[in-house]
C-alpha cells in the first residue's frame, strides 16, 4: 500500500530528494526511473530543504514518493491539496497510468470534478456513513437529465411524453425552442420526438457529479441513524 494525506508532514530539515528515500525505504519496492520522472513532470527541485518548500511542494514530494511505489492499493486523500491547475492535470494523467498498471487506487476528494474525471466508482458519504454509490451512470440513473432543443417545427406531444417534466416550448425566429427534464430511461424516446421535428441544435447536459452530491445532501435523513457528525466526502 502507498498512500498520501491531505496535510502533509515531512521532516523540515532534509530536502526534498532525502525524504523520497526516507519514504522509499517503508515501501516494498519503488521503481527509481519512474520517481526521477515523476520528479520531472511535478517540476519538483529535489535539492531543497523541506522548510523552503511551499504547501504545494510539499504535497508534489508525497506524490512522487507515492506513485513509484510497487503497491496493490493506492490511497489518496485530498492528494491535489495545494497544487495549481496545471499540476493537477499531471496528477490526473499519472494516476490513469497507475490505473492502467492494475493498481486500485482510492480517492478520497471535496474537488468533484476531480473524482468526476478519475473516479470509476463513486460512493458519496454523509455524516460517516456511504449514502449513494455506484458508476457516474448508475448515479446519474437516479436524476433526470436537462435537454435543450432548437427545432424548426414543434415536436409532437413533448409536454405528455413519459418521463419529461418542466417543458417549456417557445416559437422564436421561425424556430421552436424546447426546454425540459427527462429521465434518463426515457430519453431515447424523446429524441425520436425531436427528431420528426427536424432538429436544428441539441444540448443534452447529464447532471454532473456537483449536483448529484448536493442532491444526496439535500434529501432528509435522521440524525440518529446518521450521526451528529458531518464529516461529508466522495470517493
Amino acid at each position: 500500500m502507498a498512500y498520501v494525506a491531505g496535510d502533509v508532514a515531512l521532516w523540515p530539515a532534509l530536502t526534498g530528494g532525502q525524504c523520497l528515500d526516507v519514504i522509499g525505504a517503508t515501501h516494498r519496492r519503488v521503481h527509481e526511473r519512474r520517481r526521477d520522472q515523476l520528479t520531472q513532470r511535478f517540476e519538483l527541485d529535489p535539492t531543497k530543504r523541506i522548510r523552503d518548500y511551499s504547501k504545494g511542494n510539499r504535497q508534489k514530494v508525497a506524490l512522487v514518493a507515492a506513485l513509484p511505489a510497487d503497491a496493490d492499493l493506492l490511497i489518496l486523500d485530498e492528494p491535489t491539496s495545494g497544487l495549481d491547475p496545471l499540476m493537477e492535470q499531471v496528477f490526473q494523467q499519472c494516476v490513469r497510468e497507475r490505473r492502467d498498471d492494475g493498481v486500485t487506487v482510492l480517492l478520497s476528494s471535496h474537488i468533484l470534478s476531480e473524482v468526476e474525471a478519475l473516479a470509476d466508482r463513486v460512493s458519496i458519504i454523509r455524516r460517516g456513513r456511504t449514502v449513494a454509490t455506484g458508476s457516474l451512470a448508475d448515479l446519474r440513473r437516479r436524476m433526470r437529465t436537462v435537454v435543450h432543443a432548437v427545432t424548426v417545427e414543434a415536436p409532437e406531444g413533448l409536454s405528455g411524453a413519459q418521463g419529461v417534466a418542466d417543458c417549456v416550448c417557445e416559437r422564436l425566429d421561425g424556430h421552436v425552442d424546447s426546454r425540459f427534464t427527462i429521465d434518463a430511461d426515457h430519453l431515447d424516446a424523446v429524441i425520436g420526438r425531436l427528431h420528426a421535428a427536424r432538429i436544428r441544435t441539441l444540448t443534452v447536459t447529464p447532471p454532473s457529479l456537483d449536483v448529484l452530491f448536493l442532491h444526496t445532501y439535500g434529501e432528509p435523513r435522521d440524525p440518529q441513524a446518521t450521526g451528529a457528525a458531518h464529516t461529508g466526502g466522495a470517493r
